[in-house]
């Protein structure tokens, strides 16, 4: 049966109402100058993406993909249901053998993206009676895993290995002490672009028997150890990789794809499999999607100018921000992250706006994505980046402030 006209109509007067709360919301975004909108990608000089190592307009990666997705006469656009179902397709386990084997890794399992990782890991692991601790600045989707927790968790000031000591001894020293304790950190903090000393947290983690997790979604393809293949992330380039409980690898930035995967023990590899609910519950990736992920790896094992380029642009960053006075502007980072920190939404929108006027992507970060207060300039430098671009955005900027 068609409806009628007036249902019809009734039907397109309620798609337009909105809830009187979300509008205000919405208004509330708008008076503070932090209202988030869609905007297509742009022909100017990048300073923005992700895209570290310019893997995802490699036409390499694109055309080594396709040839092997025929070569294995895979011809199928979708993953067709949840691994468990019908969606566990050969290039998966492929590709996480050949990830498992360059993270020296026990064993790895890929997720539909790193929010995926993150929730389905938080989300299942810690038990009731279990704690978490997790750095102040951890990313948002951390963060919304630990709310699926059943688990009680605390954070720790950002980089503050002393307050997280004292937080374990309160918690070691109590009656009602915590099954299991689980430390949670980034190797590079996506918002600051800093890193923590994993040194010393390792060891702090071993002298209270706690359980280390980290995210390294912004160190893959950044740091790793040129003498082997470089790119594998902090961890392994400080050869901590043992001492690591669960290492969470994300393929939307350094590798230009899209996806993630959990490194750890079999055990975990199984647990995660029979529990995670972003893994159990969501159709896999395409088929295609993970033999992109195959591929950049490999690429990731022979691209040796690409790694040496990106590390040659961070340290010209940090020179030339120190040459034009900028650098107590700069959140200190050693990374392909560089964030200048420029209090107000309309402050910092405002010169953001100047720059990209000029053809230089540079965004803006605003609050409520980071505190009041902390609005910022965030620059993402990449191997394809020219030394020249780099000295003319910062004398710019320069230009700009003073």
């Amino acid at each position: 049966m068609f409806a009628n006209k007036k249902e019809v109509a009734y039907n397109c007067i309620n798609m337009k109402r909105v809830p009187k709360s979300l509008v205000s919301k919405l208004e509330q975004r708008e008076q503070n100058n932090s209202l988030r909108k869609l905007t297509l990608p742009s022909n100017l000089i990048d300073f923005s993406s992700n895209d570290y190592l310019g893997f995802s307009k490699s036409e390499a990666i694109f055309n080594r993909t396709h040839s092997y997705l025929l070569d294995n006469k895979i011809i199928q656009n979708g993953a067709t249901g949840s691994r468990l179902l019908s969606g566990n397709h050969a290039v998966y386990i492929e590709t996480e053998n050949l990830i498992s084997n360059f993270h020296q890794s026990e064993s790895a399992l890929v997720f539909n993206s790193g929010y995926d990782a993150n929730v389905g890991f938080f989300g299942s692991v810690p038990q009731r009676n279990d704690v978490i601790l997790f750095d102040e600045l951890s990313h948002a989707s951390i963060r919304d895993g630990i709310q699926l927790s059943n688990a009680q968790s605390r954070k720790f000031q950002h980089n503050d290995f002393e307050d997280l000591e004292r937080t374990i001894l309160k918690l070691t020293t109590n009656k009602l002490q915590p099954s299991t304790i689980f430390v949670v950190t980034e190797s590079v903090f996506s918002m600051d672009g800093d890193t923590p000393n994993l040194e010393e947290l390792v060891a702090l983690c071993d002298k209270y028997g706690c359980f280390l997790v980290i995210d390294e979604a912004h160190a893959l393809g950044v740091f790793g150890d040129p003498e082997v293949s470089g790119g594998e992330g902090l961890v392994q380039m400080l050869g901590l990789q043992e001492n690591v409980f669960a290492r969470i690898m994300t393929f939307g930035k350094g590798l230009g794809c899209h996806g993630a995967a959990i490194l750890g023990s079999q055990k975990l590899i199984d647990y995660l499999i029979n529990f995670a609910r972003s893994f159990i519950y969501t159709t896999g990736l395409s088929p295609h999607s993970a033999a992109t992920i195959l591929i950049a790896y490999q690429h990731l094992e022979n691209e040796k100018e690409a790694l040496q380029n990106l590390r040659e642009n961070v340290i010209h960053f940090n020179q030339e921000k120190k040459l034009f006075g900028l650098n107590p502007l700069f959140v200190r980072s050693k990374s392909a992250i560089q964030s200048a920190i420029i209090p107000g939404n309309l402050k910092v929108k405002n010169i953001a706006n100047q720059l990209q006027e000029k053809g230089f992507d540079v965004k803006a970060i605003l609050s409520p994505t980071v505190p009041e207060g902390q609005e910022r300039l965030r620059f993402c430098l990449h191997s394809y980046n020219s030394k020249e671009e780099i000295s003319e955005v910062l004398q710019l900027l320069s230009s700009i402030l003073f």
